[in-house]
C-alpha cells in the first residue's frame, strides 16, 4: 500500500512538472514579432500613392489596412483596432513645407498557418495531459476500491482470526474482485467460531460436571468421617467399660470360683466379655479402615474439585413436582448426625424441586452452621405468598445460636469464592452459599440470608 501511494505521487509530480515544461516551450515559440520595416515601407508607398490622390478604399484594397481619416487622437473606430491588437501608424501629409498627421492607417495581424499550428498542439497537448492525469487517478481509485481495499481487508481480517478473534466480521462486497472469495472466508470464520463455541461448551460442561460431583461427593463424604468418628469413640469408650470390667472380674474373689465354674459350664460372663472386647476392637479397627479410605476419597475430590474450579460458572437443574415429604424424610435422617430441632411440621404439598440439588442444598446450609456456629439447629415450616403474581412459596427457615455473620459480609457471602473473615482457619472455597442460591433460584425459588440472634438462612420452593 505505501508503495502504491509512492508510485502514484512520484506519477503525479511527473505529469506536473511535464506540463509545465510543455506550457513554456510551447508558449516561447509561438510569440510572433512584428516586421515593423514591412509596415515601415508599406505606410511610406501609401501616403505617396495617398498624395498622388489615389481614393481611401482603392488604398485600403493595395495595401490590406484599414485607413481612418479624422484629427481626433482616439476615435471609437481607433479603438476598436486597437482592442484588435493592430499595427497603426500614423498618416501623414506634407502641406507649405510641413508635415501634418491627417489620420490613422491599421494593419490587423493575420493568424498565420505556423501560429495556428502551435495553438491547435497547445490546446490538444493540454487536453491530452489532463485526460492521461485524470484517467491514471481514476485507474488509481479503482485498483484502491477494487483490488487494495479487500486485500487490506483480508489481511486485517486473517491477522484477527489468528489473534483467536472470530467475532470480527469480513465485510462482503459482492461486486469486487474477490466478492465470493471473502463471502467463502466469512462463511469459514462463522464454522469455526461455531465449531470453537461447541468445544468451549463441551469442555465447560465436562469441568462443571467433574467439579460439581467432586463438591457434592464432599459433602456426603464429610457425614461419614464424622459418622466414622462418632463411632469411634463410642466403641472405644465401650471397649475401655469392657477391658475395666474385666480386670475387675479377675481381682475379685468370686474370679477363682467362676474359673472352678469353667471347667463344667465353658460359656461364663468371662468369656462374653472377652469376646466383646475382640468384637469391640475388630469395630475398631474396621472404622479406622473407613475412616482411612474417607480421608483418601477427600483428598481425591478436592483436587479434582480444585483443578475445575475456576470454570464452574453454570450448574444443571433439572426440576420436577415433589412432596415436601421428601424435605421430612431427608431432615429426619440428618438429625440422627446433627443437633437439629424441627419446632414445626412441614405442610405437605406438592412444590417444585431438584431432589439432589436440593439436598445439596440442606447439606450445605447445615453443614456451614456445624462448621461454624456449632450450636443447635432450629427448622420452621410455613406456606407463605411472596411475589406479586400470587405464586405462593414453602419457606424453610434454617437458623443456628452461633455468633452470625458481620453486617458488612452479608451481601458478599453468597458470591463465588468469597470467605468470611471467621472462615480462615477452616477448610472450604467459598462456594456453599454461592450454590445455593444458584441452585435455590434455577428451581424457581430463592434463598435469603440475614441475623437473628444466630445466623438464619431462609429457603423459598414453589408450591405448584
Amino acid at each position: 500500500m505505501k508503495m502504491f501511494k509512492i508510485v502514484m505521487i512520484l506519477f503525479t509530480v511527473l505529469m506536473l512538472a511535464g506540463g509545465a515544461v510543455f506550457l513554456l516551450v510551447v508558449l516561447n515559440s509561438s510569440e510572433k514579432q512584428v516586421d515593423v520595416a514591412f509596415y515601415n515601407d508599406q505606410i511610406h508607398e501609401l501616403s505617396r500613392d495617398y498624395s498622388a490622390g489615389m481614393g481611401e478604399r482603392e488604398l485600403e484594397e493595395k495595401y490590406g489596412c484599414k485607413i481612418i481619416i479624422s484629427g481626433n487622437a482616439l476615435t471609437q473606430e481607433l479603438l476598436e483596432q486597437i482592442r484588435n491588437r493592430a499595427v497603426i501608424f500614423d498618416l501623414t501629409e506634407e502641406e507649405d513645407g510641413e508635415i501634418r498627421v491627417i489620420g490613422k492607417v491599421a494593419w490587423e495581424e493575420k493568424e498565420d498557418a505556423g501560429e495556428a499550428a502551435r495553438r491547435s498542439v497547445l490546446r490538444f497537448g493540454i487536453i491530452l495531459w489532463a485526460a492521461i492525469l485524470a484517467g491514471v487517478w481514476i485507474l488509481a481509485l479503482l485498483v484502491q476500491f477494487f483490488l487494495i481495499r479487500p486485500i487490506l481487508e483480508m489481511r486485517h481480517f486473517s491477522e484477527e482470526i489468528a489473534k483467536g478473534n472470530l467475532d470480527i466480521q469480513l465485510p462482503v462486497h459482492k461486486h469486487n474482485l474477490f466478492g465470493n472469495f471473502t463471502e467463502s472466508f466469512d462463511i469459514m470464520r462463522e464454522e469455526l467460531k461455531a465449531s470453537k463455541e461447541r468445544e468451549l461448551k463441551a469442555e465447560k460442561a465436562r469441568k462443571e460436571m467433574v467439579a460439581d460431583l467432586s463438591h457434592d461427593i464432599k459433602t456426603p463424604v464429610a457425614t461419614i468421617q464424622s459418622t466414622c468418628e462418632v463411632l469411634e469413640v463410642k466403641h472405644r469408650r465401650k471397649l475401655e467399660e469392657l477391658l475395666v470390667s474385666s480386670e475387675e472380674q479377675e481381682n475379685s474373689p468370686e474370679g477363682n470360683r467362676s474359673q472352678e465354674h469353667t471347667m463344667c459350664h465353658p460359656e461364663t460372663s468371662e468369656e462374653k466379655v472377652r469376646k466383646a472386647v475382640e468384637d469391640e476392637k475388630d469395630i475398631l479397627e474396621k472404622t479406622a479402615l473407613i475412616a482411612s479410605k474417607v480421608e483418601v476419597i477427600n483428598r481425591l475430590m478436592t483436587s479434582i474439585f480444585h483443578t475445575t474450579l475456576e470454570e464452574l460458572d453454570h450448574l444443571d437443574i433439572t426440576v420436577k413436582e415433589e412432596s415436601t415429604l421428601i424435605l421430612r424424610e431427608y431432615l429426619r435422617k440428618m438429625n440422627q448426625y446433627h443437633d437439629i430441632v424441627t419446632e414445626n411440621e412441614i405442610p405437605e404439598l406438592l412444590i417444585y424441586m431438584d431432589k439432589q440439588r436440593t439436598e445439596q442444598v440442606l447439606d450445605n446450609i447445615i453443614g456451614n452452621s456445624v462448621k461454624y456456629a456449632g450450636t443447635r439447629i432450629c427448622i420452621s415450616f410455613a406456606e407463605i405468598p411472596k411475589d406479586t403474581e400470587g405464586n405462593k412459596f414453602v419457606r424453610i427457615r434454617i437458623r443456628d445460636n452461633g455468633p452470625g455473620v458481620p453486617e458488612d459480609e452479608l451481601s458478599l457471602i453468597t458470591e463465588k469464592y468469597y470467605r468470611g473473615k471467621n472462615a480462615k482457619e477452616q477448610d472450604g472455597y467459598g462456594l456453599g452459599l454461592y450454590l445455593v442460591k444458584n441452585y435455590m433460584e434455577k428451581q424457581g425459588g430463592g434463598m435469603e440470608c440475614y441475623n437473628d440472634d444466630g445466623f438464619v438462612v431462609e429457603l423459598y420452593f414453589r408450591i405448584v
